[in-house]
């Protein structure tokens, strides 16, 4: 495991010794930071009319403001992940360093979690810096710490999921657009399989909505921590990171 926490730490820094990691954080952070403002905007607007027309009790913040923030930054993630993925193995391939990984005496499956998590650990930087949005509110409101905390995890997971992809796609091609075209797009591929569902027979519907990426989040959106929804994401993202083993195992002897 000692190796694996090195490759992690020595990949992690690299990302900060090229634009890659600023470029990829900037961009996240002017997004998210765009979309809370809106956010905020609208959700005091609905609120005011909803006071000024006696219409009721308004939309709660876990509504108005959460929800909508974290499914934004689920689909952000889609987007960038390819970039943080796409060189991991891609340019070891490319330069012929990947060969001495696999000839040093590290084993194959600390070589992929090394990658994986040091890719998890600029991701896990990004959310950290969102936590501002919900100290913002809890300085001026009152949400609900449950589903913060759960959208976190769920946030954490689902990403988890597209990195293991990255990891998966860098690790069949020397080309990193290549890897991080075939990241999106499979990734993708998982968001909107759950639509193929609603023209589906029952077998096949329930097959389809459950390997849905984002239907397995709906819980987290609110609050829930389904045992399902963990199970399913640590099984997506572990089963990749097996094809990625094995894809260097049969890369060792070509």
């Amino acid at each position: 495991m000692k190796n694996a926490w090195n490759i992690a730490w020595r990949d992690y820094k690299s990302y900060f010794t090229s634009p890659i990691a600023y470029i990829v954080i900037a961009g996240f952070l002017t997004i998210m930071g765009w979309m809370f403002f809106n956010n905020l905007s609208y959700f005091n607007l609905q609120n005011m009319q909803y006071q000024q027309f006696n219409m009721g009790k308004g939309v709660s913040i876990t509504e108005g403001i959460l929800r909508p923030l974290y499914g934004n930054m689920n689909v952000i993630l889609l987007f960038l992940v390819p970039f943080i993925t796409m060189r991991l193995l891609a340019e070891e391939r490319k330069q012929h360093t990947l060969e001495l990984l696999m000839t040093s005496p590290i084993r194959l499956w600390e070589i992929v979690l090394g990658k994986f998590l040091s890719a998890a650990m600029l991701v896990k930087t990004m959310l950290l810096l969102t936590l501002v949005y919900p100290i913002i509110l809890f300085m001026t409101g009152n949400p609900d710490i449950g589903p913060v905390f759960t959208s976190y995890v769920g946030t954490s997971l689902l990403a988890a999921c597209y990195l293991a992809l990255g990891v998966l796609f860098s690790s069949m091609t020397e080309n990193q657009i290549v890897a991080g075209a075939l990241t999106f797009s499979v990734g993708l591929f998982f968001w909107l399989i759950s639509w193929a569902a609603q023209n589906s027979g029952p077998v096949w519907s329930d097959i389809l909505t459950y390997l849905s990426l984002i239907g397995h989040y709906n819980n987290f959106s609110q609050g829930i921590l389904n045992t399902s929804d963990i199970f399913y994401y640590l099984s997506f993202a572990g089963i990749c990171l097996y094809l990625t083993h094995r894809v260097l195992d049969s890369y060792r002897w070509r």
